[in-house]
């Protein structure tokens, strides 16, 4: 497996778990959802290199010899769970970005204005004085915008997320339980040396 996929591996968990718990954040936690997206689509790009252990069939699940005396063991399992959190990640990351609608991508700002023209800190107070008297239905809007981000698209968005954190707990649990060479490998930690004992 290599280093590449590793790296990899460490970039999209530590974006998960960091857009995960910055949720009250706001553009913090939509920059993040953008570099999981960011993340994912290196991921794809790695699959067309050819190479075995980046592709894309690595998440097909095969049932090819499970039995009960290796059922935790066979490679159907993490595979299965690829599977979920592969799901759970692609539903969260689009409809984050659906409900964002690009609007953190968007950076330009409006040019100050200067005080040295006259006419334009007129024109400029002028349309303060407007937006005050029109802030009550911006109010309004914002919590349109806000009802809309919490409306199906919302709820959608959050139990892909929960979703997702609940199967990588499950993965993470299941590879310290029953692959740890490979969740060592993982984490970059040196392969565990074999004790007198186990010779």
């Amino acid at each position: 497996m290599p280093a590449r996929l590793r790296v990899y591996h460490a970039l999209l968990a530590i974006g998960v778990v960091a857009a995960y718990f910055s949720t009250e954040w706001g553009g913090v936690h939509a920059w993040l959802g953008y570099g999981v997206a960011g993340v994912i689509l290196f991921r794809l790009v790695l699959a067309l290199t050819g190479a075995p252990q980046l592709g894309l069939m690595r998440f097909y699940p095969h049932f090819h010899g499970l039995k009960l005396g290796n059922a935790f063991t066979h490679p159907a399992i993490s595979r299965v769970l690829l599977v979920g959190i592969a799901v759970c990640l692609i539903g969260v990351t689009a409809t984050g970005i659906a409900m964002d609608k690009g609007r953190t991508l968007s950076l330009g700002a409006p040019p100050a204005v200067s005080a040295a023209s006259p006419e334009i800190g007129a024109r400029a107070s002028s349309e303060g004085e407007d937006a005050d008297e029109g802030r009550g239905d911006e109010e309004e809007e914002g919590d349109g915008q806000e009802g809309e981000e919490g409306g199906p698209l919302g709820e959608l968005h959050e139990l892909f997320g929960n979703g997702l954190m609940l199967l990588v707990a499950v993965h993470v649990s299941y590879l310290f339980l029953f692959k740890r060479p490979l969740a060592r490998f993982m984490l970059f930690a040196a392969p565990k040396r074999p004790s007198a004992q186990d010779k």
